[in-house]
Formats: C-alpha cells, structure tokens, sequence
C-alpha cells in the first residue's frame, strides 16, 4: 500500500523537469557541468534506451487494448490449457507467435490476467516471451556467426527456466499476484487449488462493452502507456547514470573467477537494461573474455529480469511475489548456465 503511494508521488516530479532551464540560466558552473562529456554520454546512453524500449512498449499496449476489446474472459479459459504441462509448454511457445519485447510483455499478460489467464501460464510467458522468438534468435546468430551453440544455449535455457518457474507458480501461488485493482473483485477459479481476483468494474466494464469505438481505444492505449512509460524512464534514467559513471573495466575486473564471472555478467545485464534485440551484440564483445556459460548468464537473465522491468513489474504484481519470482529467476539461470558451461 505504502509502494503504491509512494509510486503516485512520481507523477508531481514531473513538472520540476521545467526548473531546468531557470537552474541553468541562473547557475553559470551548473551549466558546465550539463555541458560536461560525462552528462553529454549519460543524456545519450538515456534517449538511446527510451527510443530502444518505447516502440515495443507501445506495441504492448496496443496489443492490450485490442486484447481489452476483442478478447473475452470466455475465450481465454477456452484457450487456455486444462493441463498445467500444456499450459506451460503452450506459454513457452508463445514468444515465436508474439515476438513482444520484454518492456511490451507486461501491459499484454497484465490485460490477459485480468481476462482470466492464470498467473503460472502469464509468468512463463513473460519470461519466455522476450527470448524464445525469431527475432531474438536471428539477432543472435548474427552476433554470434561462428559460435551457433550461443544461440542454441540461450534458446534452451531461457525456456527451461521460464518453464521451471511456471512450475513453481502453478505449485506455490494460491493468491492472485496482481496488484488489487481499484473495482469490486468476483473469483474466478482457474486450476484446482488457486482463485483468481477478477476485477469487475461497472463502470468501466460497461464502457468497453458497450462504447467500443477509436476514440475508447485510444484512450485505452494512452492511459496504458503514460501508466508504464514512467517505470520506463525511470530505470533508464538510472541505467544511463551507472553506464556513465562507472567504467566497463573496472566492472570486468570483478569478474575475474570462476563464479565471480557469472555474477558480473548477470549483474551487468540487470544494470544494462537493454533490449532482448541488440544486447547479443554487446555480449559479443565479452565473447573472448567469458566462457560459454557467464555469456548464456548474461543474454537470459538480462530479458528476464532488469532494472527497467523490475519496477515495471512491481507496477503490476504484489512486491512479495516479484521478490520471490526474481530470487528464483536469478538462482535458476545461474545454475543452468554453469551447468551449460560444464557440460560444454
């Protein structure tokens, strides 16, 4: 409840952008220091990641608006698979059908929970999604031209964990893990064992029902995006900040061991933030300082799980459930990246 309050504070932060241009017509020294190179690479390395995310966030909330119009709570539980097994497989395939980066995922599996789409089929989208596609796939290859077991390794590995923890959902989470929307909520049963909030607004269910035109559409989208952008700016803002002012050779020179490797790499994808299409060719430029597994580390847990999508996620799901779903995406890619390294 705290978080939620304190999260609303974000949006009256943003008029204190206009105080800029005042601060730096009145303080000629803090107008060297905007004009630094140091603040000149961290405004570049910031507008470089927006621009990078923002497209595929917008497609996401355009998807979950169609989703909000066209997809019914009947249609899903039709669609979704009785049998867990399935339904994990079905949810790790996904990504090949909806080739969604990781920054549009959350808005599309946040409208399909709302529709009735079980919490451990959404989480293993999520986590599949933005890796197991052919665009991640290409991307890949041409990042790794003469080292196809990359490739291979990122693949399977991504979707053996997205499905290990889709396993652990279905097992462990008896509770709705969606943030309590602000509607009266009805229980829909989705596996044996587990309720699901459903929200069921009069107000705005007639609307969509009933007033589904371009301009509700539109609205729809906007308010999604304005919604998840600021999470958006946020965890750019701050990984532009670390990339500038902590240089890559002394983050290489904690990863010097044999454990200590695959700690730097994953951290390294965390605090990167980028997207799951281009980070295989920042990965490439480690390919002859790493071994196999701390670079498999780094290209799945970085679309998983990063700072960006960390506060998109906690926008979306209980801060319980993040903290339990990170801690397991974090112990499960280590391990099966150091296993693909040994096995290598």
């Amino acid at each position: 409840m705290k978080m939620a309050a304190n999260l609303k504070l974000l949006s009256f932060l943003i008029p204190s952008a206009f105080l800029v241009p005042v601060l730096i017509t009145m303080a000629p020294n803090l107008k060297e220091a905007w004009d630094s190179e140091a603040l000149q690479n961290m405004k570049t390395i910031f507008i470089s990641i927006f621009l990078e995310a923002a497209p595929f966030l917008l497609i996401g909330v355009l998807l979950s608006s169609l989703m909000q119009w066209f997809v019914s709570e009947e249609m899903i539980r039709k669609l979704t698979p009785k049998n867990p097994v399935g339904g994990v497989l079905v949810a790790g395939l996904l990504g090949i059908i909806f080739p969604i980066c990781e920054c549009g995922m959350i808005p599309v599996v946040r409208r399909l929970m709302h529709k009735g789409m079980p919490p451990y089929i959404a989480v293993t989208f999520i986590l599949s999604g933005p890796v197991v596609n052919p665009i991640v796939f290409t991307a890949t290859l041409l990042a790794f031209p003469s080292h196809p077991e990359i490739t291979i390794a990122r693949m399977g590995l991504a979707f053996a964990v997205a499905a290990a923890i889709g396993g652990l959902v279905y097992m462990l989470v008896r509770q709705n893990p969606l943030r309590k929307p602000k509607a009266i909520v009805t229980e829909v049963k989705t596996h044996p064992g587990f309720k699901m909030a459903q929200p069921h607004s009069h107000s705005t269910d007639h609307h969509h029902a009933h007033d589904k035109n371009w301009r509700s559409f539109f609205i729809h989208a906007g308010d999604e995006f304005v919604d998840m952008s600021k999470y958006l700016v946020i965890g750019a803002l701050i990984t532009a900040c670390i990339q500038t002012f902590i240089s890559r050779s002394d983050l290489i020179s904690l990863g010097n061991g044999p454990v200590a490797s695959y700690a730097f790499m994953m951290g390294f994808a965390y605090v990167l933030s980028l997207c799951s299409t281009s980070d295989a060719f920042v990965a490439s430029a480690f390919s002859h300082t790493f071994a196999l597994g701390p670079l498999v580390s780094f290209l799945v847990l970085g679309p998983m799980l990063d700072f960006k999508s960390t506060l998109m996620l906690l926008s979306t799901f209980r801060t319980r459930f993040v903290i339990g779903l990170s801690l397991a995406i974090i112990v499960l890619v280590f391990a099966g990246s150091w296993l693909i390294n040994l096995l290598a």
